[in-house]
């Protein structure tokens, strides 16, 4: 493994983050911060959405915030179009490379900019598997199977081209690197994402949490965390805790918010379901993970799923689908997976933990992850094999052109 000992200025560029709600890039940017500048000597500069333009710059790290509308339907979420203020920062700070973390718009900023600057190397992360997940899901729903299909090999044709002109790529499973080699994207590393197993973990467990949320429900407290959306599948949840046996006596806790959530909670009304939102504070959320029984989710196309290591190192079986990474997520005896939108067989698969090998499940996903999941690994492997690979590679293209000359542009954004 290469160590890259020269201070480098790093940077990460992505569409997807959200100051509350956020998922799991979110929690990746924050990891990664805490990481760069506790544990290297780089710096680090960070360009997400925002309500307006700002800059913030603590010592080694710097903050850019590009001001961005809200995504329709997503409150929590922004899109920046705006990508002349995105080229100009990238112009003033000058980075050594730039890692890319979202498909759309932002990717072809950091390729035109990297033609006027071809010393900067370009990792893409692979955190979205994009042509499945977004274009083919709505793609079905609004046009049917055969339309939707034309439309996925659309979408993989824009990915082959999009990531063929990154110096490195990087999915978080290996399904998702087979995936990325089946659309002749070939340049490709596997690296994990983390859980901090010190916050999360049975410890957390709280007997009072489950009268907090208003549910009197004395069997199994399921819980899923993350946006409740149709990507996600979230309403395929509520369809199986009504497919459960009533004298299960189970309840349901949605962590969340999204798209979904106003609806389903109108149609949980009587049931024993609670949403209590995002939960911000990350001591909350390992305890609001510790103190439920079973973690569940319907999302077919997950890349990673750190809210899935999250609930394992909260001591929570987990049932969920067999598909994407939930695949080698829930290794055998951790959980049950079942096939894509069946919830009948969601509900018999929960009813089968509860009802089994619950607490010898508990401890093996405890067991799974830890040790094995640390993020102190994933920026590792990060650091010292797919950016290193990434300069190689543009060390070698410096070698067939001619170096740009640096220039000094003003400090203001507009």
């Amino acid at each position: 493994m290469t160590i890259l000992r020269e201070p480098l200025l790093l940077c990460d560029l992505t569409q997807s983050y959200a100051p509350s709600g956020g998922g799991g890039i979110s929690t990746y940017l924050r990891e990664k911060r805490r990481h760069i500048l506790e544990q290297t000597p780089h710096r680090l500069l960070q360009i997400v959405p925002g309500p307006e333009d700002r800059i913030v710059e603590r010592g080694r790290h710097v903050w850019v915030e590009v001001g961005a509308g809200q995504v329709r339907g997503s409150p929590n979420y922004r899109f920046i179009l705006r990508t002349g203020i995105v080229r100009r920062v990238l112009e003033r700070y000058q980075p050594d490379l730039i890692e890319s973390q979202c498909p759309w718009v932002l990717p072809w900023t950091a390729i035109h900019y990297r033609r006027a600057f071809p010393h900067t190397a370009l990792v893409a992360g692979y955190h979205t598997d994009f042509p499945n997940a977004h274009v083919h899901r709505v793609g079905n729903d609004l046009f049917g199977p055969v339309l939707a299909s034309g439309l996925r090999t659309l979408a993989q044709g824009y990915a082959r081209l999009t990531y063929g002109a990154f110096d490195r790529v990087y999915a978080l499973s290996h399904a998702m690197a087979s995936t990325l080699k089946g659309i002749q994207i070939d340049h490709v590393d596997v690296i994990s994402l983390g859980v901090d197993t010190e916050l999360f973990g049975p410890h957390r467990r709280d007997p009072a949490f489950r009268q907090e949320i208003g549910l009197s429900a004395r069997g199994p407290l399921l819980v899923y965390a993350g946006r409740i959306d149709n990507e996600k599948r979230a309403d395929r949840l509520l369809a199986m805790l009504r497919a459960l046996p009533p004298a299960l006596d189970a309840g349901l806790v949605m962590i969340g918010d999204g798209k979904l959530r106003d609806a389903l909670s109108t149609q949980a009304r009587g049931l024993q379901v609670a949403f209590p939102g995002f939960i911000a504070e990350r001591t909350e959320l390992a305890r609001a993970l510790a103190s439920s029984d079973i973690y569940v989710s319907a999302m077919a196309d997950e890349t990673f799923g750190i809210s899935i290591v999250e609930a394992q190192a909260s001591g929570l079986p987990v049932v969920g689908v067999a598909s994407g990474a939930m695949l080698e997520r829930v290794v055998p005896g951790t959980g049950l997976l079942v096939p894509v939108d069946d919830v009948a067989a969601m509900a018999r698969a929960v009813a089968s933990v509860w009802q089994g090998r619950h607490a010898a499940m508990s401890a093996a996903a405890r067991a799974h992850v830890t040790g094995c999941f640390e993020w102190t690994q994933t920026f590792e492997t990060l650091l010292g094999q797919v950016y290193p690979l990434a300069f190689a590679a543009a060390d070698a293209r410096m070698k067939k052109s001619r170096p740009a000359r640096r220039t000094a542009f003003p400090l203001g954004l507009d």
